[in-house]
């Protein structure tokens, strides 16, 4: 992408982490929805249940991302075992609080949201590992990646079991490996900040304990701006070493279709040369590590996708791309500028969905599975309206869920690890301390909340639904492997204007349990102002959570209010 240019010194300050230390010291939270469990937690208040599924046929278990991962069939059906005629009496239950519009709102009427859940899949999929951060590759080489480091620990964990991914515009630039201790060459240049840096086995080593404290997954980039497999294929050796499994894919080269336009190669440089290139740089690759795919070609330009897609080699493939689409940055699409009012209309997120259909077209063609490694709302330099945002959040939400739906397994999202005052306001996380002073702190902004809603649903199979109403409202449901289901409604309405859309959602089974978690912010344009479940911190582990407001016991209707600006998680067991 192109490079997210600091204003040097710039103030850019982040609210410190607000919110109820819920997790000290948190790892994971594990997603474990029982009726007995869930009324003993939550004795109080009205007569409502939690949830218990019982199928004839269990769903078959949704694995992680991976290559060899298969969809489901589309459509296959399932079956919800009928609840007893004389269902036990219900425990007592707390509704969830929602946080309602300002004072003062006007309260534009919402069209009423009708959701039916077919008992029926898709075809897709929401995998575990969904969520990644993207990096620069030169920050493979910053200590602050480490399983001893508590902050960034903390951080990562609330993105699930994420997957870092490390090239960005650095790879092909600034960034040098040597397994042998050599000098940096002359031909690399960077600025204050955005340095060249070496990178070593001892750096990969001490990364490789950021993703066991994490229990991640990493990515890497092999730079291809300065031909050279050889070292490609040193670099490959030592990271199938040193991250084993964990290692799912390399890529090589950021963006080749950027090379020539940008003099990383001469004016003639294109798909021919870079396939020619590719070849070469998998054959030395696989001879050091076969079992690592080749994730590709990494580019925005959709004429690279089939060309790669089609592409032999000798290891297994990923058919990559690279998604921005608020990027017209000087207007010269209007529906592209990265303005408030195109980040939040239907037309950006059904354009986004069809631009991902059509990367998906040669891969499914050639079998391939299919990544976003590299993702945010803009690649424009600096701030803009959308940066930082509530309404970022929202939107990382719904292209998260939007992909996974589409078939896509992996979204990572662009990321620095540089100072929040003065460092790239579209980063999820920054660090602590004055412009290029890291203090050891680790911020997370906006979008960070939206990706941590996403990233801490279990895995399962999406479900058809047939939708009305509900104005700017995006709902899914997955079906997780205990035959629970989760609904979520990313409820894109103006937090500051609309009323709360009225819900009435029709289940596949009669509900005996129905809980909820909820992303709120005051408004579209509010910065640092993101909460789940009334806190600056990931969301209400799921066996503490309280109950859906107006929950029916023993009924596959349920009707509720949902708040404008709101992504919601539910969760209901039959």
């Amino acid at each position: 992408m192109p490079e997210q240019y600091p204003t040097p010194g710039g103030p850019d300050p982040l609210a410190a982490k607000g919110g109820p230390d819920r997790n000290p010291g948190k790892n994971k939270k594990k997603w474990i929805i029982s009726g007995t469990a869930l009324a003993a937690v939550l004795a109080a208040g009205a007569v409502v249940a939690p949830l218990v599924m019982n199928d004839d046929a269990s769903p078959a278990s949704v694995p992680a991302a991976s290559s060899e991962a298969k969809p489901a069939p589309t459509g296959t059906p399932f079956t919800v075992t009928p609840a007893p005629e004389a269902l036990p009496e219900a425990p007592a239950v707390t509704y969830y609080n929602q946080a309602g519009p300002p004072a003062g709102s006007p309260q534009t009427p919402v069209e009423p949201l009708n959701i039916k859940v077919a008992a029926q899949t898709t075809g897709t999929s929401l995998p575990e590992g969904l969520i990644g951060l993207s990096l620069e590759a030169t920050d493979l080489a910053d200590p602050s990646l480490s399983g001893d480091n508590p902050e960034m620990v903390e951080s990562i964990s609330g993105l699930g079991r994420p997957l870092l991914r490390f090239g960005g515009n650095a790879v092909d630039r600034r960034f040098f490996w040597t397994s042998a201790g050599e000098a940096i060459p002359g031909n690399l240049s960077g600025d204050k900040s955005h340095p060249v840096r070496a990178v070593t086995p001892a750096d990969l080593e001490r990364v490789n304990t950021l993703l066991e404290a994490v229990d991640g997954q990493i990515a890497l980039t092999v730079d291809l701006g300065n031909y050279d497999p050889a070292r490609a294929a040193d670099m490959t050796k030592y990271a199938a070493a040193a991250f084993g499994d964990r290692l799912v894919g390399i890529t090589v080269g950021n963006e080749p279709n950027g090379f020539a336009k940008t003099g990383l190669r001469d004016s003639g440089y294109g798909i021919s040369e870079y396939l020619t290139e590719l070849k070469a740089y998998a054959a030395a690759m696989y001879a050091v590590a076969p079992e690592v795919p080749i994730v590709g070609p990494g580019t925005y330009e959709q004429t690279w996708w089939g060309p790669f897609a089609e592409t032999q080699l000798p290891q297994r493939k990923i058919l990559s791309f690279h998604h921005y689409p608020l990027s017209s940055c000087e207007g010269a699409d209007p529906l592209g500028k990265p303005v408030l009012g195109n980040l939040t209309s239907r037309q950006l997120h059904d354009h986004s969905n069809d631009f991902r259909a059509a990367a998906m077209k040669p891969a499914l063609q050639s079998g391939l599975e299919t990544w976003i490694p590299e993702t945010g709302v803009s690649a424009c330099p600096g701030s803009n309206e959308t940066t930082k945002t509530h309404a970022s959040a929202l939107w990382s939400a719904d292209y998260a869920l939007s992909a996974a739906q589409l078939g896509i397994s992996r979204v990572s999202f662009h990321s620095s690890l540089i100072t929040c005052k003065g460092g790239p306001p579209m980063s999820a996380i920054c660090t602590g301390g004055a412009y290029l002073q890291p203090d050891g702190a680790v911020d997370e902004r906006a979008n960070y909340y939206g990706m941590s809603m996403v990233a801490e649903m279990p895995p399962g199979e999406f479900l058809k639904l047939d939708t009305a109403g509900g104005g700017l409202a995006y709902p899914y449901a997955v079906r997780h492997a205990d035959g629970s289901i989760s609904v979520v409604v990313v409820n894109n309405n103006n937090p500051e204007k609309d009323a709360p859309a009225a819900v009435t959602l029709e289940l596949p089974g009669k509900a005996l349990t129905g809980t909820m978690s909820q992303m709120t912010g005051t408004s579209y344009t509010a910065e640092d102002g993101t909460l789940i479940d009334g806190a600056a911190a990931e969301g209400i582990p799921a066996a503490e959570r309280l109950t859906v407001p107006g929950f029916t016991y023993g009924s596959s209707t349920q009707t509720f209010p949902l708040t404008a600006g709101t992504v919601t998680v539910l969760n209901f067991t039959f």
